[in-house]
């Protein structure tokens, strides 16, 4: 047994380096075709994830409206955001890596893990899809879609604009810390004799965020999810309450970047250590 324990710990140690940073600007990306093949992937995924997902919402609403004890209820609204986000990322991983999410595509490109160009991107895909995947459930849902919120993240009554926000971060953190670790490859080197199918505790994170904030919010932890039903919705509140939904998630995004890369990877302790070798040569 210690023999083998060794030879693991010594695999680890020997066999595993980390991906090179991918680089800020790389303008070189626009000219390939697999580039713009993730824009179309996370478009047409977050379209999707809007549309499963306000639909079930609004489905909710009406039928709850005329039995207090119909519809899915909160746990069922929590499973069609996290099950939508397990069945996307699962698809969509190997094309574009499954961001669905400006909040997870800021926390990737903060740790090096994508550039400037393709988040920037990333991003602009994600809310028209947003914004598409909404628009199809109002052509679909047409007399329930204003009469029920259409979906839209609003800040609930008796909740302070700096609990909503709180809320958020710490959502965001959840989720993007989640998305971090199941996709450290230094975690698929070390645990290699251990199958982890990532996009399960990322869709298992949104699933329990929502199931605790969606009395306060109604969970947003996406901004283009919260932006695509705004647009469409095109209400006053919904406008007022939007920078919570932008602000809450890029800030918890940006926590749990540095906290896997500076505190869990130790990124901090080996830029000091670099810089010690440097100053001593």
């Amino acid at each position: 047994m210690t023999k083998e324990v060794s030879e693991h710990g010594s695999f680890g140690a020997k066999d595993y380096h980390d991906p090179p940073p991918a680089p800020l600007i790389d303008a070189e990306e626009l000219t390939k075709w697999s580039f713009y093949r993730a824009l179309i992937a996370e478009f047409i995924a977050t379209l999707l994830f809007l549309y499963v997902t306000v639909l079930t919402v609004i489905g909710y609403k009406s039928q709850s409206s005329a039995d207090e004890c119909g519809g899915v209820g909160i746990l069922g609204i929590a499973w069609a955001f996290g099950g939508m986000i397990f069945v996307l990322v699962y698809c969509t991983a190997g094309i574009s890596g499954g961001h669905i999410n400006p909040a997870v595509t800021l926390g990737l490109f903060l740790a090096r893990k994508v550039s400037l160009v393709r988040a920037v991107m990333y991003m602009v895909a994600q809310c028209l899809g947003a914004i598409c995947g909404v628009g199809l459930v109002k052509a679909f849902q047409k007399s329930y879609y204003k009469r029920y919120g259409g979906g839209a993240n609003l800040l609930a009554d008796g909740y302070s604009t700096g609990v909503g926000l709180g809320a958020e971060i710490i959502g965001t953190f959840v989720l993007v810390y989640t998305v971090f670790s199941a996709t450290d490859p230094k975690r698929s080197a070390r645990d290699s004799h251990i199958p982890v199918l990532a996009p399960l505790p990322i869709g298992f994170a949104v699933f329990m965020v929502h199931l605790a904030t969606i009395p306060i919010t109604g969970t947003g932890i996406n901004p283009a999810r919260s932006l695509g039903a705004a647009v469409i919705f095109n209400d006053d509140k919904a406008w007022d309450d939007q920078w919570i939904f932008w602000v809450g998630p890029f800030i918890g995004a940006a926590i749990a970047a540095f906290y896997h890369q500076f505190i869990l990877r130790a990124g901090a302790v080996k830029a000091l250590g670099s810089f010690r070798s440097a100053s001593q040569v």
